[in-house]
């Protein structure tokens, strides 16, 4: 069977949003090729390398290849949809982020053992005390005291591979007290909501405007069982201030979140808990800055890579 490659060369700072933006639309993975995993992992003390390509570690190599595949009858009209997506996001940071080139290329790929070797890079991934995400298609023996989400094959939105992802996962554990209602702004593929149902909160209620995210989210909390406790729903939360919380995350840009500032904060019980993450270094503190003019306490500051998240109090 043949499919047709599309590839876009962006920067290490923009290659997880292009590759959501992918996501969106490709049913068939996406690929992220960037030389600064192989430097991160050649620093790690852990890790015996036999031989390294020096090439691959040279600043020629900055651009980052972002791929995704589409069966022939199908890709101009979802490799343009991703492009114009790639485009709104790039529109919507603001300048703060350097995309690149954007570059596009395309090519016919013949079969289709890609797909295996894609998800064969996907593993059981052990978030913070509990939380373990498995793959749909792994079987994974669940040991004492482990809380398991499963996710679909498609694995659009958010994995809890992502450094935003994972910290919000550790501090949904962190903060969360069995019985909470939890909200999710911007729920993606509702990995966040799902944790929090299985770590026992009364009520999760995920939002997001995307309606992609909101079926892939649906599909989830099916299959993780949870449907009951979890309320799925296309629209802007912060158009409704009678939906509150215990708890409110956030894993969304910094440029998005300092504009929500003032809207999030109704949505939160007193006493509550902000988590918020998706923030690079240069943002941080007009992150900060925008919530703290709301009233609310910092808790807590986490860092992984380059990416902040934070943890909020309304008092």
């Amino acid at each position: 069977m043949k499919f047709l490659e599309l590839t876009v060369h962006t920067t290490s700072e923009a290659s997880e949003l292009v590759a959501d933006a992918m996501w969106e639309f490709s049913p068939h993975g996406v690929t992220v090729c960037d030389a600064n995993d192989i430097i991160a992992l050649q620093k790690d003390s852990t890790v015996f390398w036999d031989y390294m390509d020096e090439s691959l570690t040279s600043p020629s190599q900055a651009d980052v290849l972002v791929k995704c595949y589409a069966e022939p009858d199908r890709a101009e009209e979802l490799f343009s949809a991703i492009m114009k997506e790639i485009a709104t996001r790039k529109e919507n940071a603001g300048g703060f982020i350097n995309f690149g080139t954007l570059e596009d290329t395309k090519r016919e790929i013949e079969g289709d053992d890609w797909i295996e070797v894609w998800k064969k890079h996907f593993r059981p991934i052990h978030v913070g005390r509990s939380v373990v995400i498995v793959p749909e298609w792994i079987k994974y023996p669940k040991e004492d005291g482990e809380v398991i989400v499963t996710l679909d094959s498609n694995m659009a939105f958010g994995t809890g591979e992502h450094e935003t992802t994972s910290m919000c996962l550790e501090l949904l554990q962190e903060y969360m007290k069995e019985g909470d209602t939890v909200i999710d702004v911007g729920c993606g593929s509702g990995i966040l909501g799902i944790a929090a149902a299985k770590l026992g909160a009364k009520l999760s209620y995920l939002t997001d405007i995307d309606p992609i995210a909101v079926e892939s989210s649906k599909h989830n909390c099916l299959m993780n069982g949870v449907s009951h406790n979890i309320i799925v729903s296309h629209s802007n939360l912060l158009d409704d201030s009678n939906i509150k919380g215990e708890l409110v995350l956030a894993n969304i840009t910094a440029e998005v979140l300092v504009m929500l500032a003032p809207s999030i904060p109704k949505n939160l019980k007193e006493n509550g808990t902000l988590i918020l993450s998706g923030i690079i270094a240069d943002r941080l503190q007009k992150v900060r800055s925008a919530f703290e003019a709301q009233g609310l306490k910092e808790l807590e500051m986490r860092n992984k890579g380059e990416w902040y998240a934070l943890a909020l109090k309304r008092v």
